[in-house]
């Protein structure tokens, strides 16, 4: 039997990428990564054109843990002879297209990755010390798992069985068509995708004819706040600060953090108020936005291929009905634990709710048997979970946790304010 390797790693979206990257370089640490799909993607359903990341260059998969790394998004635009041009637009922000590009080129750079890896299960060898992967092809051994798989799209219960005809935010490009042959598009949803897409639809409205309406439960259009003071919230001080507070008082908090980012860029607040006056200058535009307004319930009728909506105005207590032919769910994604794992449950952790019980280090093993998550901490860690920027630093605790020591200098305390009561 082979010797196991050091860790298996389960889905390659840009943290575990990250991963990949960070561990290349050390001998001692042999890994494995492994994606379902045949190469790597990201949001292929969200690649508008000219839409950016929210988060600098710099939070790419590895510079803010290693600078020098050749796998970094410069390194990348030198080799792609784009680097001057990217110098020349003077902009921090690289576009999402681009950013996808970069991640296809790093993982291009690395043996370990096997793509069209479906997991099926996961169990644990007593005999061996190690976790056996079985994937629909293969099976992999490894002293850790790593687990990556993402958050998948969510659906609010109310539009659970309204079947594919109903179209949630990440499959929008690939929908796009046949939704502007329809007479109406109602978008539900209040954060970046919704406003991304709206302005994108928007800004052809007059070509194809139909109503455009915009509904999210927000009292308004929450830009994202992005002052220097509050992003030193993504930090490892606040982090030590969220992660030691009880867990209702967490969830209490995430509740109102909203703003810090799930809100709309606030260049493209601006640009959808300039665009909706300059489609209203030669009359009414054929668009609404509606603000307090809770989606409640959903009915499809197919025959005429019509949705209505149970709407509710959450301020004036007041219900209503809308009809659509066109619907768009720009209503997130959220962590499931994967199905494979049930193996596992008894080595996993969990919290009074149910959800992984995520360690400051990022474990989710009992008693140490090294289990580790990536973008699954919300509820623990705070807001930085999604966060592209905090990934370098999560994947440097993690590289230290399997070493046993520190190979990539980890910042313990970079924020100017205190976030506790003097100790």
């Amino acid at each position: 039997m082979p010797k196991p390797h050091d860790f298996v790693a389960i889905g390659l979206g840009p943290f575990n990428l990250g991963l990949a990257c960070l561990t290349d370089p050390i001998d001692e640490l042999d890994g494995v990564f492994l994606e379902s799909r045949p190469a790597f993607d990201w949001h292929p359903g969200m690649l508008l054109e000219g839409a950016t990341l929210q988060v600098p260059f710099l939070a790419d998969l590895v510079s803010l843990a290693d600078p020098t790394s050749e796998f970094s998004f410069l390194n990348y635009l030198k080799e792609a002879g784009r680097l001057y041009g990217f110098y020349i637009r003077e902009s921090f922000f690289p576009l999402r297209s681009e950013y996808r590009d970069y991640c296809h080129w790093a993982a291009s750079k690395l043996r370990n990755i096997h793509f069209g890896q479906t997991v099926t299960t996961v169990e644990y060898d007593e005999a061996d010390q190690a976790y056996v992967v079985h994937t629909e092809r293969a099976t992999y051994r490894g002293r850790r798992l790593v687990l990556g798989t993402g958050t998948p799209p969510y659906l609010p219960d109310a539009c659970r069985d309204l079947g594919d005809d109903a179209v949630h935010s990440s499959r929008y490009l690939d929908s796009k068509a046949a939704l502007q042959a329809r007479e109406s598009i109602t978008i539900i949803g209040s954060g970046q995708s919704a406003a991304e897409i709206y302005h994108d639809l928007l800004s052809e409205i007059d070509r194809h004819g139909y109503e455009l309406i915009w509904a999210t439960r927000s009292p308004r259009f929450f830009p994202l706040e992005y002052t220097k003071l509050t992003l030193e919230l993504t930090s490892p001080d606040y982090i030590d600060y969220f992660h030691a507070l009880p867990a209702a008082t967490r969830d209490r908090l995430l509740v109102t953090q909203h703003g810090l980012y799930k809100g709309i860029n606030a260049d493209l607040v601006s640009d959808i108020f300039d665009l909706l006056y300059q489609k209203s200058h030669a009359g009414p535009c054929r668009t609404r936005l509606m603000t307090n307004t809770a989606l409640t319930g959903a009915r499809h009728d197919a025959a005429s291929g019509t949705y209505t909506l149970d709407l509710r105005q959450t301020e004036q207590g007041r219900d209503f009905t809308l009809q659509t032919q066109g619907l768009v769910l720009a209503t997130g994604y959220r962590y499931q634990v994967p199905a494979f794992l049930a193996p596992l449950t008894d080595r996993l952790a969990w919290d009074e709710a149910g959800r992984l019980a995520v360690r400051r280090d990022y474990r989710v093993d009992a008693a140490g048997r090294a289990i580790y998550v990536q973008n699954a901490e919300l509820h623990t860690h705070g807001f930085t979970a999604p966060d592209l920027g905090m990934a370098a630093y999560r994947n440097s605790c993690i590289i230290r946790d399997m070493l046993g020591r520190e190979h990539y200098p980890i910042e313990k305390s970079i924020a100017f304010q205190e976030f506790g009561a003097p100790v």
